[in-house]
């Protein structure tokens, strides 16, 4: 079983993660902005067993919430070996942007890039450790290319998808296994503003999460680093 943090593990694809994970009896560490959206949900704390399950709050833009994160889930766990990067904003910023959307554009900045490669900062003495670590950060098709012209998002999600590949340059020799997942529209509550497309053929959150719980079950020497996850034809795989 795996010691595990998972980013935005409230809603979307985090919990759908989180749900899949909680069944194969993985210690589970969640970060959440609100830990009162889990109450009476599946990953409600009351509801399991403290020495293998943690809610912490989390704000991708705080790093003292993520160093207290991490503190925290090695005192209960004494380890960590995986982390699982969901917690992501979407702006329609476009590439000509009002004086007034600049601070959008610091903001899908900070969550979506900052946060992630502090969180790995943090917790990386921990994952060299393992000599089997993963990293699993949910990038997007956009991080592959930029389609429309949502701005600030794709450049935002290029920026993670370079993070990813040095990640993986600097964990290679400890062990430390990365996999950036891109999929295109995927089901949730990011996307219900795109109505020319059916819900019923979006990617689902529960597909996504059981391409998570089988990376985690490769050895290293077959853990792939990007995986395209299509609902559309794309130019670009």
């Amino acid at each position: 079983m795996r010691n595990i943090l998972i980013s935005g593990a409230s809603r979307g694809i985090g919990k759908a993660i989180a749900l899949e994970l909680l069944k194969k009896g993985h210690y589970l560490s969640l970060g959440v902005r609100k830990k009162e959206n889990l109450i009476n949900t599946p990953l409600d704390p009351k509801l399991n067993n403290p020495e293998s399950f943690l809610v912490h709050r989390y704000d991708a833009t705080d790093q003292n919430s993520s160093k207290l994160w991490v503190e925290r889930t090695v005192k209960t766990f004494k380890n960590i070996d995986t982390i699982i990067h969901c917690a992501g904003i979407l702006k329609k910023t476009n590439l000509i942007f009002n004086d007034n959307e600049i601070k959008d554009i610091e903001d899908i900045w900070k969550v979506n890039v900052m946060g992630p490669w502090i969180l790995t900062k943090h917790a990386w003495k921990y994952l060299s450790l393992s000599n089997s670590a993963r990293i699993i950060v949910l990038v997007s098709m956009s991080g592959k290319r930029s389609k429309g012209n949502l701005a600030s998002y794709s450049m935002s999600k290029f920026a993670l998808m370079s993070l990813c590949q040095t990640m993986r340059n600097e964990g290679w020799e400890k062990g430390i296994r990365v996999t950036a997942i891109c999929p295109g529209w995927v089901n949730t509550d990011m996307a219900k503003e795109i109505n020319n497309f059916p819900k019923k053929d979006m990617i689902q959150t529960n597909d996504i999460a059981s391409i998570c719980s089988n990376l985690l079950d490769l050895p290293n020497s077959s853990v792939p680093f990007e995986i395209a996850i299509n609902c559309q034809l794309e130019t670009i795989m």
